[in-house]
């Protein structure tokens, strides 16, 4: 079912009046799903100041010093290269909610690096909107995270604009136009697909086509 922006605050802060709750943002690569979850947070906190945080899947990606030796390096962002099994545990304690604060790490673009304990998720916050690609994907293990959101959400958006962000993205992070095009069309877009065309049915869906 399609919704507005709009429409979704309401929902959100309607579900969370009697307990913590957990939304999923999902979305393929430059889909835009990291500025739609931080808008969320934003307008719930200025309805409801302190309601809402938000917390990242990327704070999970395997570190380099893994990545290289398992080959998996070229591949950083695919479904493989994320610790399933510690967000599945960050995502149970804060679903509990028994915690004054839950540490979860951030993941660094800068240096590539997942900071560990980099924010702090206190226990008056009702409502946790989590975003990332494969918080909704139908492969084991991430098809076990579904049960941990009462709110699933996927971000739509044409291939052809994946394609122009995700490009426009690498080349503001300094890479020359054959990097570009491998980061592009051999890992985000395949990634994109498999979000696309593999993911488990969400409640809400957010199309955008430009």
């Amino acid at each position: 079912m399609e919704i507005s922006e709009t429409d979704l605050i309401a929902h959100l802060l309607d579900l969370s009046a009697e307990r913590r709750i957990l939304c999923a943002v999902a979305g393929a690569p430059g889909s835009g799903k990291t500025t739609l979850a931080r808008g969320l947070v934003a307008a719930l906190n200025t309805r409801a100041p302190g309601c809402a945080e938000m917390v990242q899947m990327d704070g999970f990606h395997f570190d380099d010093l893994y990545l290289e030796p398992a080959g998996l390096r070229a591949r950083k962002g695919a479904p493989e290269t994320f610790d399933v099994g510690g967000l599945r545990h960050m995502l149970s304690r804060l679903r509990a909610g028994e915690e004054e604060a839950v540490a979860v790490p951030v993941f660094d673009r800068e240096i590539e690096v997942a900071r560990a304990g980099a924010q702090m998720v206190p226990r008056a916050a009702r409502i946790i909107v989590v975003e990332g690609n494969y918080l909704l994907l139908a492969r084991p293990p991430w098809d076990s995270l579904r049960a941990f959101f009462d709110v699933a959400v996927r971000v739509d958006v044409p291939e052809a604009i994946l394609r122009a962000r995700l490009g426009a993205r690498w080349q503001g992070l300094g890479l020359n136009v054959d990097e570009i095009a491998a980061k592009v069309e051999e890992n985000d877009i395949p990634n994109g697909r498999l979000v696309q065309n593999h993911s488990q049915p969400v409640d809400f869906l957010l199309r955008q086509d430009n």
